[in-house]
């Protein structure tokens, strides 16, 4: 039985795929599976004529007079034997308890399920339709509807009689009816009605449009979408109803409610059958077609639309066209579509099938991207809902996706999903990286493997960098540098370098490889031989990195040839592991670098290397001259002697000059400045910094034959030496440029020095007598003198015990205080007296100021 029904929906689905919808790229809205089990044993003896569905369970009629009661899968829960003829119609109230039937012999039944109450009664025509009260089960709604030729409305009294109402008659076969609330619509040859229950009253009519269409033939179809709005469809027109509430003004003679249709359109092919979804219409619709070939009019497979109702037309969201059994010989009232409200499950009936509709969850919507390739979007529509779906994992989809893009050869994309979809399963890795070796494309793979947590195999990484080594140093070098020395047998991808530059002794790429393998392996010396043999940057770091400052004191040339400057930092930093006479014997042979080496020291500490400092003058005589007399100039250490002997060779003047002068000797110095440099200012100013008056007198005998030399004296030397004495040794006649000029400066200098002196004086003079009143105010103030004052010489309290008593105190300004009596008596010189204490020489702070006697 199962594996039929696999095959009958399996063959409704590749029907259902061939419609021109399907064709495109729009996913349907809905899913479809026959109803099987016990309905596809009923409908092989027998036909279907009509269905009610429950939420719990089924009610099939058939043309042979029977009622089956399913459950939602088919399979049949209790039979009833109602006619020999068709069932036309059945009804169930809103609970499930109780059910209406009638029949084409004119029988109608309401009875209850659970229970044995039971209602018989048989017309002399056949009974089309029969609605129960929605709330039946409840005493005061024991109600229901049948129409025939007319629409009777039956009541039981409370003596449990049947009572019965015409509500409509004279307009033809009642061929509809739909119960809601209080309101009853039907449909007759002429249109539709309904009626208040409530208030006994029919309040509206709707006309038919098309009344060429037999009304047998195309009946017309029913459905309320909620207590207030009806849907009718009708041949190939829609209108959607809304019953509203009269204001109490407009009532009159009217009844209290009115219908406005809100939406009126046309649908292209004839409606079987109306359903609400949300707030769109699920649309039965019966097809006819022309053949190509006959030119005849046939019944197609009839098709299931969902609409967007507008004011005057609609919007066609979906269709589906359906291979139903015994489709070529349906007519139009031949099919029916019934509706479960809380599961939103669609019902399509017609005499040999029923096939079942229902809204696509999320399995189905990941399912159609997955048929259309869209694996990208089903990975993401899967994460989104996976506490939805029940048929998907969102690793199986993963998966699929990246064989999806290994297929196209999107060999990159794939690999960078790898991370995302693979995630921490080790396992998954592996076998994705052994696919990938298969189709010759680690190298895609290699920047988004895992290298932390998972870790692969060290196999998985080895035969990745194998791979970049045969055909791509720079990736394989990339890859040492990227992966953790750890992820892989660093022996082995050293040995297979190792092999390699067998072939390329001289590939550089290689050889920094390999540098970064050995700092992995900790093989630190091999490494640091290989960075030096390239001039490589990172030797540096490396060296401080690993501490592998015993390892260089041999290399100490090669580091400075490479980077000095870098060199020397490095070797001055770290002093205590590589000494500077180590480094000095080293650069012995380079002293070129040995000279680079000790200036960066001198200029670090001027006494660590003392010892050096006699050859470095040497070595700023050759190699930095023009850091030589700085270098004179700060040390203290450098012997002169050997100093002015090297500068005297090189004829040095500029440094032979500071020596001669640091040793005494300014007068040779001068004499130098004068007669080989031919420089009067740098001779004035030696001659300023010397500050000796002979030194000025060597320079005026010498500058007194040569007149430019006259004038920079005459303008430079009327700070420090008299210009008369200059001026009076000019000879008569003697030219001298500039003389007036010079003149003129040496009295705007001595009248400056003259204003300088005066405002000098007026200054001192003010600040004078501005200490001078303050101290008078200081010395004018008052002095406490009380009990707690000692006498400094007797050590006694100042004021005497006794104040009856006649007393004279003596008090300082410098506030020591004594008894008059305990003072010494003036000397015979000065009759001012003087503190002991302080011992003032002179009248001040320690001189009396007060004399208190009483």
């Amino acid at each position: 039985m199962a594996e039929a029904e696999e095959q009958e929906t399996g063959s409704l689905e590749e029907s259902t795929d061939e419609s021109e919808e399907e064709e495109s790229e729009e996913e349907p809205k809905l899913k479809y599976e026959r109803l099987s089990n016990g309905v596809t044993e009923i409908l092989q003896k027998d036909a279907a004529s009509c269905m009610t569905v429950h939420d719990k369970f089924l009610a099939l009629g058939t043309h042979y007079g029977k009622v089956y009661l399913l459950d939602v899968q088919g399979n049949i829960t209790q039979k009833f034997d109602v006619s020999p003829v068709k069932i036309n119609q059945i009804s169930l109230d809103e609970s499930g308890e109780h059910m209406g039937v009638c029949s084409e012999d004119g029988k109608v039944q309401v009875f209850g399920l659970y229970s044995g109450e039971e209602f018989h009664e048989t017309f002399d025509c056949p009974i089309k339709i029969i609605a129960v009260h929605p709330h039946f089960v409840r005493s005061s709604c024991k109600q229901f509807v049948t129409g025939g030729k007319k629409l009777l409305l039956f009541e039981r009294s409370w003596m449990n009689r049947w009572k019965s109402v015409v509500l409509h008659e004279g307009e033809g076969n009642i061929r509809s009816v739909k119960w809601r609330g209080h309101l009853i619509a039907w449909a007759n040859n002429m249109g539709v009605k309904i009626f208040d229950i409530i208030s006994k009253q029919r309040i509206t009519n709707v006309p038919r449009d098309d009344i060429s269409l037999r009304p047998d033939m195309y009946p017309c179809s029913l459905c309320w979408k909620d207590n207030v709005t009806l849907i009718i469809g009708w041949g190939t027109s829609v209108k959607i109803c809304s019953v509203k509430e009269r204001h109490a003004s407009e009532m009159r003679d009217l009844p209290s409610r009115y219908v406005e249709i809100v939406s009126q359109f046309e649908t292209e092919f004839y409606i079987s059958g109306l359903a609400p979804l949300c707030d769109q219409l699920v649309v039965l619709s019966y097809v006819k077609e022309i053949s190509e070939k006959t030119e005849r009019e046939y019944c197609a497979r009839p098709r299931l639309d969902i609409i967007q109702p507008l004011s005057e037309t609609c919007e066609e969201i979906s269709s589906d066209a359906l291979t139903v059994r015994g489709f070529q010989e349906n007519e139009c009232r031949d099919y029916h579509l019934e509706y479960s409200e809380g599961e939103s499950l669609f019902y399509i009936v017609s005499p040999r099938d029923v096939v079942v509709a229902k809204e696509r969850d999320q399995d189905d919507h990941i399912d159609w991207l997955l048929e259309k390739k869209k694996y990208e979007e089903a990975l993401m529509a899967a994460e989104i809902s996976q506490k939805n779906i029940k048929r998907h994992k969102i690793l199986d989809i993963g998966l699929a996706y990246i064989n999806h893009l290994v297929e196209r050869g999107d060999y990159d994309i794939a690999a960078r999903k790898c991370q995302k979809i693979l995630g921490k399963n080790a396992a998954l890795w592996e076998y994705e990286v052994y696919k990938f070796k298969e189709i010759g494309q680690l190298k895609a793979i290699s920047p988004y493997l895992p290298r932390g947590d998972p870790v692969l195999k060290p196999l998985i990484y080895e035969m990745i960098l194998h791979e970049f080594l045969e055909s791509d140093y720079e990736g394989f070098a990339t890859l040492i540098r990227e992966w953790p020395g750890d992820l892989y047998n660093n022996s082995v991808i050293v040995q297979a370098v190792r092999d390699h530059l067998k072939k390329d002794s001289q590939n550089k790429t290689l050889l920094k490889t390999l540098a970064e393998l050995y700092t992995y392996d900790k093989n630190y010396g091999n490494a640091l031989e290989i960075y030096l043999t390239l001039r490589h940057k990172d030797v540096f770091q490396l060296i401080h990195k690993h501490n592998l400052f015993s390892s260089i004191k041999d290399k100490i040339v090669l580091l400075m040839d490479f980077d000095s400057e870098k060199a020397v930092d490095m070797l001055l930093d770290n002093e205590d592991k590589i000494s500077i006479k180590k480094v000095v014997e080293e650069l012995e042979d380079r002293p070129e670098l040995q000279h680079v080496y000790l200036h960066k020291l001198f200029k670090r500490d001027h006494h660590k290397g003392q010892r050096y400092h006699e050859k470095q003058i040497s070595l700023y005589a050759e190699y930095d001259r023009p850091n030589l007399l700085p270098f004179l100039r700060d040390s203290t250490h450098c012997p002169l002697e050997k100093a002015l002997e090297i500068c005297q060779q090189r004829n040095f003047v500029e440094e032979t000059v500071y020596l001669l002068s640091r040793m005494g000797n300014s007068r040779s110095a001068l004499k130098m400045i004068m007669e080989e440099l031919h420089d009067v200012d740098k001779a004035i100013e030696f001659a300023k910094e010397q500050d000796d008056g002979e030194l000025w007198e060597d320079l005026i005998l010498y500058s007194i034959d040569k007149p430019p030399f006259i004038t920079g004296l005459l303008n430079n030397i009327g700070t420090h030496v008299d210009p008369i004495l200059l001026i009076h040794r000019i000879k008569e006649g003697m030219e001298i440029p500039n003389l007036r000029d010079s003149l003129v400066k040496i009295l705007q200098d001595y009248n400056l020095q003259i204003l300088l002196r005066e405002g000098c004086k007026k200054i001192l003079v003010a600040d004078s007598l501005s200490l001078l009143k303050k101290m008078h105010r200081t010395q004018m103030k008052g002095v406490l003198v009380d009990e707690e004052n000692i006498c400094e010489s007797c050590l006694s309290p100042i004021l005497p015990s006794d104040a009856a008593k006649p007393f004279s105190v003596v008090v300082f300004h410098c506030r020591h205080m004594f008894h008059k009596e305990c003072l010494p008596m003036p000397s015979m010189n000065s009759a001012a007296q003087f503190c002991n204490i302080c011992s003032a020489k002179n009248r001040g702070p320690g001189s009396a100021i007060l004399e208190m006697k009483k």
